[in-house]
């Protein structure tokens, strides 16, 4: 599975997945719920590289002492908004405004699809923003327009 990166606006970003073979409906329900699961890790606040106090131990955690006040005082690293996963042809796609989340939070969606195309659905490639030439997205100012003006 090739990962490239395109412009990336940190809140309207889009995610493109090439799939090697048009996708099943089981295949597709699998993306479905990665997408959604990251996003409620999002959401809660799950991609805050400020706060990696077990990660920073190392190997050994047995009788770690997780310091709460540290936690508590690390600025918020929520996820804000995303679309749901749309599919034409052999091709995904899925909005998100990442908000305050960490980088973090796209190499765990990365490491997510490395092991879906390994054992579910095989994947092509990611591209990480900008547009995807085989199928264009309005610009940001376009569906701003397009909402406050009651169209969807």
């Amino acid at each position: 599975m090739e990962v490239r990166f395109r412009e990336c606006d940190w809140f309207d970003l889009w995610i493109w997945i090439e799939f090697s073979e048009f996708p099943s409906e089981p295949e597709k329900q699998f993306l479905d719920e990665l997408f959604n699961s990251w996003f409620l890790m999002g959401k809660l606040g799950g991609f805050n590289a400020g706060n990696l106090q077990v990660q920073e131990t190392g190997v050994d955690i047995s009788y770690f002492n997780y310091d709460e006040q540290a936690a508590e005082d690390d600025f918020m690293a929520v996820m804000h908004n995303m679309s749901d996963v749309e599919y034409e042809g052999g091709w995904a796609r899925c909005w998100v405004d990442l908000g305050t989340s960490d980088a973090i939070a796209l190499d765990t969606l990365i490491n997510s699809l490395r092991q879906l195309s390994r054992e579910y659905v095989q994947i092509k490639q990611v591209i990480i923003g900008g547009q995807n030439e085989d199928w264009l997205v309005e610009s940001k100012e376009e569906r701003d327009r397009t909402e406050r003006n009651g169209e969807y």
